[in-house]
């Protein structure tokens, strides 16, 4: 998995998804608002758990891209998931590239993305790339006693919500 980092001025979501270059059939490439992600663990839980029920024959949508939107979302529906990809306007966002070749792919999004680059895989998940935690918050509705109960780990709750994704099926 590569995870392509940059922003993006959307004015149509529709327009801007079917602009990201693919990668070909063996490449998922799913964008995420940046706000609502919970770190590099959070989208390699959702890519590896979408995987697996591929492989399983238990997948509910019928694209992998779409898929691995369900499980970082934590949701069976894909219109509540959808609240995770890009919206309208201005913002910054993060590309899950998972699947085939995966460096020439992540390379292409980064290019389509204004200020887009891959991330290194080494790199922390502090320093802006990723979420904002009240965001996070809000989207997996998280409470204090259950940051709290998870010593202060709210990227943990989230990986916790795509795990439990499996046993919700």
């Amino acid at each position: 998995m590569k995870l392509v980092a940059g922003t993006a001025d959307v004015q149509n979501v529709e327009e801007f998804v079917a602009g990201l270059p693919d990668g070909g059939a063996e490449t998922a490439v799913q964008a995420f608002d940046a706000d609502y992600v919970a770190g590099r663990g959070h989208l390699a839980a959702a890519v590896e758990h979408a995987d697996r029920a591929f492989e399983r024959g238990e997948s509910v949508a019928s694209d992998r891209a779409v898929e691995i939107l369900l499980y970082a979302a934590g949701r069976r529906q894909i219109r509540e998931a959808f609240e995770m990809g890009v919206a309208p306007g201005e913002q910054a966002v993060v590309v899950v590239v998972a699947g085939g070749d995966e460096a020439s792919a992540a390379a292409a999004v980064a290019a389509f993305l204004d200020d887009g680059r891959v991330l290194d895989d080494s790199e922390p998940d502090e320093g802006g790339v990723y979420g904002d935690p009240e965001t996070i918050r809000e989207f997996f509705d998280v409470g204090d006693a259950e940051v709290a109960a998870a010593a202060g780990d709210l990227a943990g709750v989230v990986r916790e919500r795509v795990a439990l994704l499996d046993v919700e099926k």
